[in-house]
């Protein structure tokens, strides 16, 4: 899969209600939810790289496998899928 990068967050925001994940780890029916737990309401960067069998795109797999979001200084991950157990972390910088 080719890196993905987006700056507009109304984009950002149809890009990850389309990404569901599953496999071992981290899943969900829709990533978009998860980043807005995180306290990312209007992400303003995304960048989604790698190949993960277990992630799809608008229903369609493969999708990719780390997702890097951000919005000011909070920062929301996804990583693993093909590679491993796939987890998250959470970030925010002072």
């Amino acid at each position: 899969m080719d890196a993905i990068q987006l700056n507009d967050p109304a984009k950002i925001q149809e890009f990850l209600i389309k990404i569901s994940l599953t496999g071992e780890g981290f899943t969900t029916d829709a990533l978009m939810v998860d980043v807005m737990d995180a306290g990312l309401d209007y992400p303003d960067f995304l960048k989604a790289e790698g190949e993960d069998p277990d992630a799809h795109y608008d229903g369609k797999s493969p999708a990719w496998a780390k997702y890097h979001v951000r919005q000011g200084k909070r920062v929301f991950m996804v990583y693993g899928g093909a590679e491993g157990k796939r987890r998250t972390h959470f970030s925010e910088t002072p």
